[in-house]
């Protein structure tokens, strides 16, 4: 399996975008995680509970394999 290459992105602007629009997927997105952000865009978020995992998994700055969190 190949090695994941982890990309750089703004941990406040992931976080903002997950808080106003993440119910759509826009932060799966985002970060890089392109199905994931349609299936969550297609389940509205989950339902709701998708996108509040989503936004505690962001707040507390989640190890995800593809993101590099920076200030």
């Amino acid at each position: 399996m190949a090695d994941v290459v982890k990309k750089d992105k703004s941990w406040i602007a992931t976080l903002l975008l997950s808080i106003l629009i993440g119910s759509l997927g826009i932060d799966r997105f985002f970060m890089g995680y392109i199905g994931l952000g349609i299936l969550k865009l297609i389940t509205l978020g989950g339902f709701g509970i998708w996108w509040l995992i989503d936004v505690i998994l962001i707040a507390s700055k989640h190890n995800f394999a593809k993101v590099n969190w920076v200030e």
